[in-house]
């Protein structure tokens, strides 16, 4: 039988538990080890911990320290592990905890971490789903129904001094443009809220004070969210220090790609069985800087789609140059506007493109001025025709349910 080596226990606080951390930093201690060939279960919280409730109020969600987050399984180190290698990790399953089946996805508030469309829905929202097997469905939608494709939001290795080094006065340059802006560019360490796994005392203040937040992915993989990574995913991470030190986190029952509400995907719970090889020196034998990874060959099995094109003329109707991120946004706004017409509020159409398996390409990147996005909406997952017909919409829903919305102090 495999062997569970991290176990979490979602009654526990999770600062009690030392085989989980919340910042990237190289001295963190190994929570367990295995060898190449080994395959293993890692359990997981969903990333805030259990600071969202199953329930119909959204002030959790506004009120929510982002500092502490991403709460991360690891780091596994891996008997052999070099700088320089390819660490080989095989997502063999993945699950919801079974005292855990149901999963959350919503809005930040503006003044606390925003998300892709926040000048569009500056007030924290929250929806709930209820998981079904491999289905899911939310008493805050109404009328979807829709496979889940379950992925680690969040995995990767420790990096190596000069690497966090060079993260921290990159980000802190950054963040020097624009001090005072909401939400900011980027995050700066936080020893306050630093959960740093087995570290102690002396060892554990100093690491937590240049330890890297967790929010943005990096050369080492991190929080990519990349909703491919599902069952049967192969992906070959970088190693920048001895062991490797592989962590994991942040599940996702479903998301859209963009994972455009920051709490886009729906969040949960879980575990997931990996198994990991070696690729000595692989790193430079294949020229590799940022993981690279097959994905799972198990994918809800959608075919058709609505297709909403984004160019990139923001809303004030002012022209940039080639920017995707204005073109995406675009495709997400006349997408919802569209979801509209059937009855769903706009946050609700929102919510939708966060966390069901929409699609997002990058469509066109050389006819200047204008870039073109397009946000691939599977319509088999309603359970209305949402396609245009020379009939009009029809009015699915009546207004009288929506998602909770906290009220902004």
């Amino acid at each position: 039988m495999t062997e569970t080596l991290i176990k979490v226990d979602l009654n526990q606080p999770v600062t009690e538990n030392e085989q989980i951390h919340n910042r990237w930093h190289p001295d963190i201690p190994m929570a367990c080890w295995v060898k190449p060939g080994d395959d293993f279960i890692l359990e997981t919280y969903d990333w805030t911990a259990g600071a969202i409730k199953n329930n119909d109020d959204a002030s959790d969600v506004r009120d929510v320290d982002l500092s502490t987050v991403h709460y991360l399984s690891g780091p596994v180190g891996v008997h052999g592990a070099e700088p320089g290698d390819l660490l080989v990790v095989d997502l063999l399953d993945i699950g919801a905890k079974a005292d855990s089946q149901w999963g959350f996805n919503g809005f930040f508030s503006r003044q606390n971490g925003g998300g892709f469309l926040t000048d569009h829905f500056p007030s924290a929202q929250k929806a709930i789903w209820d998981f079904k097997g491999m289905f899911t469905s939310s008493r805050h939608i109404p009328g979807v129904n829709f496979a889940g494709l379950i992925h680690p939001g969040l995995i990767g290795c420790l990096p190596d001094p000069v690497m966090l080094a060079d993260w921290n006065r990159r980000e802190q340059e950054l963040i020097d443009t624009n001090p005072t802006r909401v939400p900011p560019l980027a995050n700066a360490p936080l020893a306050a809220t630093a959960h740093m796994g087995k570290m102690k005392g002396q060892a554990r203040d100093d690491a937590a004070a240049t330890g890297a937040r967790t929010v943005p992915p990096r050369e080492h993989g991190g929080n990519c969210d990349i909703k491919d990574l599902s069952r049967g995913s192969k992906i070959f991470f970088p190693v920048y220090v001895k062991g490797a030190g592989l962590s994991v986190g942040d599940l996702h029952f479903s998301q859209g790609d963009g994972e455009i509400t920051f709490c886009g995907a729906i969040e949960m719970a879980g575990w997931v069985h990996m198994k990991v090889e070696l690729i000595k020196g692989g790193m430079a034998k294949y020229g590799i800087k940022n993981p690279v990874f097959k994905p799972s060959p198990i994918t809800p099995n959608y075919k058709n789609y609505l297709i909403f094109e984004g160019i990139s003329v923001d809303e004030q109707g002012q022209q940039h140059y080639l920017d995707v991120n204005v073109a995406y946004r675009q495709a997400c706004l006349n997408a919802i506007n569209y979801l509209t017409k059937f009855g769903y509020s706009p946050a609700q159409g929102y919510a939708l493109l966060g966390s069901a398996p929409v699609q997002g390409h990058i469509s066109g990147v050389v006819d200047i001025p204008n870039a073109c996005a397009t946000l691939w909406l599977p319509t088999e997952i309603f359970e209305f025709d949402i396609n245009p017909n020379a009939n009009g919409p029809t009015q699915f829903l009546d207004g009288s349910i929506d998602l909770p919305i906290a009220p902004d102090l």
